[in-house]
């Protein structure tokens, strides 16, 4: 069934969507709400990944629930480098870049829930709808943010 493809994308798309919020998160430590926030965000996300592995799971497919948990090797390489930019000119623009990037992935995600809701209604397949009801709402949020992030930073930062 083509839904099984939509709930492989949402994995994939979920589970780098926590892993870049992280890795902002680490590489903009000394912004300390987008640093908390961000770790918060990512958590929503890793969460996702977890009922998208479970529900996937009672459908035959093999996704795994621990993805997005990952922090990667490079973590403590990424704190560091983070710490030894802030005296650099260029934090803000890095900043925006992350929040640009996050903000577009984080849009493709939604249509991606949507697509999953509206087809999952439609095949009457009520535990996928259950599941783009509930992670969805999470997703407009972590939308709204980055959007509130760039409209916030990027007078500061581009005409500072």
């Amino acid at each position: 069934m083509k839904l099984n493809l939509v709930l492989r994308e949402l994995h994939r798309a979920e589970t780098a969507l926590a892993r870049n919020l992280r890795r902002a998160a680490e590489r903009h430590r000394v912004e300390h709400e987008v640093h908390h926030v961000a770790l918060d965000l990512a958590e929503w996300s890793a969460r996702h990944v977890r009922d998208l592995a479970a529900t996937a799971r009672s459908r035959g497919l093999g996704l795994d629930a621990h993805s997005a948990d990952r922090p990667g090797l490079l973590a403590p390489l990424r704190t560091t480098i983070s710490e030894l930019a802030v005296h650099r000119p260029e934090p803000g623009l890095l900043l925006l870049r992350d929040l640009r990037a996050l903000h577009r992935t984080t849009a493709g995600l939604s249509v991606d829930w949507e697509l999953l809701a509206q087809a999952a209604q439609a095949a009457r397949e009520l535990d996928l709808l259950a599941l783009a009801q509930r992670c969805h709402p999470d997703t407009l949020r972590q939308l709204k943010w980055t959007n509130a992030m760039l409209k916030v930073l990027s007078p500061q930062i581009l005409i500072g």
